[in-house]
C-alpha cells in the first residue's frame, strides 16, 4: 500500500518528516528519490532536528556519507548519486544493522543493495507551485506499515 502526502513548504515537509521520526527505531531504513531540488536534504534535516542531532545537516553529495552522531540516535546520511550505481565497496550494508538511522538519497539508483525492509519515500515537484511536494511512502516490511499508519 502506497501512502500520498502533500506539503506546500518546506517547514510542513520537516513536520512531516518529524511525525515519521516519532515513530522511529534501531536500523530504520529511509530511502528518498527525487528530482534534484524536490526536498531530499529538507526532509533529513527535519528528521535531525526531532532526533536532536545539534550538527549542521548538509547534502552529503561530495561525503557520500554522513554520519551524525550527537542525537538521541545515529543518523548515517547517504547520497548516492554520484556513485552511478558502484557502492560495492562502500559496504553500505554495515549501516543498516548499527542500532541507527540510514536516510538515503537517490536510493532508487541502487535498487540492488537496498534492504528488503524499508520506506521508501519518492518526492515530486509540482509544475504549478515551486513550493508544494507530493510523497508517495511505501513501506516495507511490519514495522514500517504500523508506522504509515501510526503518522500517516
Amino acid at each position: 500500500m502506497n501512502y500520498k502526502v502533500t506539503t506546500y513548504s518546506e517547514s510542513e515537509t520537516i513536520e512531516l518528516a518529524q511525525n515519521i521520526e516519532s515513530e522511529k527505531f534501531p536500523n530504520m531504513v529511509i530511502c528518498l528519490s527525487g528530482d534534484l531540488g524536490s526536498g531530499k536534504t529538507v526532509f533529513t534535516k527535519g528528521f535531525a532536528q526531532s532526533l536532536e542531532i545539534d550538527e549542521e545537516v548538509t547534502s552529503p553529495t561530495f561525503n557520500i556519507i554522513k554520519e551524525y552522531t550527537s542525537g538521541e540516535m545515529p543518523l548515517y546520511h547517504m547520497d548516492v548519486y554520484r556513485l552511478d550505481g558502484h557502492v560495492e565497496d562502500l559496504g553500505i550494508e554495515e549501516y543498516f544493522t548499527k542500532k541507527g538511522i540510514t536516510i538515503i538519497e537517490w536510493a532508487d539508483m541502487i535498487p540492488d543493495y537496498l534492504p528488503d525492509r524499508r520506506l521508501d519515500i519518492k518526492i515530486k515537484n509540482s509544475d504549478e507551485d515551486e513550493d508544494k511536494r507530493t510523497f508517495i511512502i511505501t513501506p516495507h516490511g511490519k514495522k514500517y506499515e504500523d508506522l504509515c499508519e501510526a503518522v500517516l
